[in-house]
């Protein structure tokens, strides 16, 4: 779905118990009513599709889409 308006840049993180990723997402301040940003639904699913594999542990794929922080256990 495409909403019409202005697009900017978005920054979100997405929490898990061992890692933190920052992802750059656009955001959509729609014509009809430019009260607030919203996100479109391809947005929100990738969102989504990150948390999922952060709780997984696919380092691997999350470093392709966004900065990874992950935590380094102490002993």
């Amino acid at each position: 779905m495409n909403i019409p308006g202005k697009r900017i840049k978005r920054h979100r993180l997405v929490e898990t118990d061992r890692f933190v990723v920052t992802l750059e997402v656009e955001a959509v301040i729609p014509d009809a009513d430019p009260s607030e940003p919203c996100y479109e639904a391809e947005t929100v699913a990738f969102v989504k599709e990150v948390q999922l594999r952060a709780e997984k542990g696919d380092r691997d794929w999350l470093v392709r889409h966004g900065r990874v922080y992950e935590l380094v256990p102490t002993p």
